[in-house]
């Protein structure tokens, strides 16, 4: 395989800054760890691989009994990346995540980065406008026809020797039509008790503003946090 000129090496890493950056700014404006440098960074560095693996062993390839194989590189970066996507993504709760979107992001730059240092432009791009459409453009669409905010759980702290059920609490989001995923209790030492409901992701936000509260002041709730 021919070696490619400098100012070729120059465009293929300048293109995947850019397609990188472009993804990583609108994580970077939703104020996630792994943002606009972090994602420049991913890109920059896969196509750099791409790079040296499709044309930094030119010297050898021709020669008797070698044989590399370009694609193993890739096939690397893609599987490797994932340890720096997994530390995006945050257990707050149970069955609460977030993280899961950036860092499926940071592994599609990657493999955009790739294709960059491969020299499909046109496939890098299509791929980044295909990728800040579903981030932002599916976001928005989420956000005016389905209203999922961020608000997933609801956690209450009951009055210790007050005498209330669970059972009132499942009302109450029944009477806001919010689905419960999962109803957990805890019992204190000083006899209080804490509740923790989780909710669909489709529940409507201004339904569990109303329930909240509702539940806010109820005189056996000491305590009430979204």
């Amino acid at each position: 395989m021919e070696l490619i000129s400098f100012t070729e090496v120059l465009l293929r890493l300048f293109t995947a800054a850019v397609l990188g950056a472009a993804i990583g700014l609108e994580r970077e404006r939703n104020e996630w760890a792994a943002g606009l440098r972090t994602h420049t960074i991913v890109s920059i560095g896969s196509a750099l691989t791409m790079i040296v693996s499709m044309h930094g062993f030119g010297e050898v390839m021709n020669k008797e009994g070698i044989d590399l194989d370009p694609s193993r590189v890739a096939a690397q970066v893609i599987s490797g990346i994932g340890f720096l996507g997994a530390g995006t993504i945050l257990f707050l709760k149970q069955e609460i995540v977030r993280g899961l979107t950036t860092a499926a992001a940071i592994w599609s730059v990657a493999a955009i980065g790739l294709a960059v240092g491969g020299g499909m432009f046109m496939a890098s791009i299509v791929a980044t406008l295909l990728i800040l459409f579903v981030l932002a453009g599916i976001k928005w669409v989420e956000k005016k026809y389905l209203d999922r905010g961020a608000v997933k759980s609801l956690a209450v702290t009951i009055k210790a020797g007050a005498e209330i059920g669970v059972s009132r609490f499942e009302s109450i989001m029944n009477k806001y039509q919010i689905k419960i995923m999962q109803l957990t209790v805890k019992h204190n030492r000083d006899t209080s008790m804490e509740l923790l409901i989780v909710f669909s992701k489709f529940s409507k936000r201004s339904a569990v503003l109303k329930a909240f509260e509702e539940v806010q002041v109820m005189p056996e709730v000491a305590k009430v946090v979204l």
